[in-house]
């Protein structure tokens, strides 16, 4: 499969491709020398409001219906990182989309929401 999503700090592994961090924050304490990712963009991660929102830290913790669809709202003006990606995928290359360490459940991760968009953009 050319395109993956992982956490940063899972191990690496040599058919990972392309590391791309998709957070909006940068993981807190970790050296230059010591990132697991190739490329860092953060505005393929949920904007600061959503993620406040999700996490509670505005109110009530927004739900996961919630947050997908607000997510995939943002997302949409990000179009031209995505379309980058796809390209990528379509000439071959091999990608992993990385997310912070705390999104121990994929199915409830950006990063897998985003996965999936990148993959349609390259069929």
């Amino acid at each position: 499969m050319p395109l993956k999503t992982k956490r940063w700090d899972d191990p690496v592994e040599p058919d990972d491709g392309l590391r791309v961090l998709v957070c909006r924050y940068r993981p807190r304490g970790v050296r230059k020398e010591d990132e697991t990712w190739d490329v860092w963009t953060p505005n393929l991660g949920p904007s600061r409001e959503l993620h406040a929102a999700f996490y509670g830290k505005s109110g009530a913790p927004i739900t996961w219906d919630e947050y997908e669809r607000r997510y995939l709202e943002e997302i949409k003006s990000a179009g031209v990182f995505i379309r980058s990606l796809a390209d990528r995928l379509r000439r071959g290359e091999r990608l992993t989309l990385l997310c912070s360490s705390a999104c121990v459940d994929p199915a409830r991760c950006h990063r897998t929401l985003l996965g999936a968009i990148v993959e349609r953009e390259s069929a």
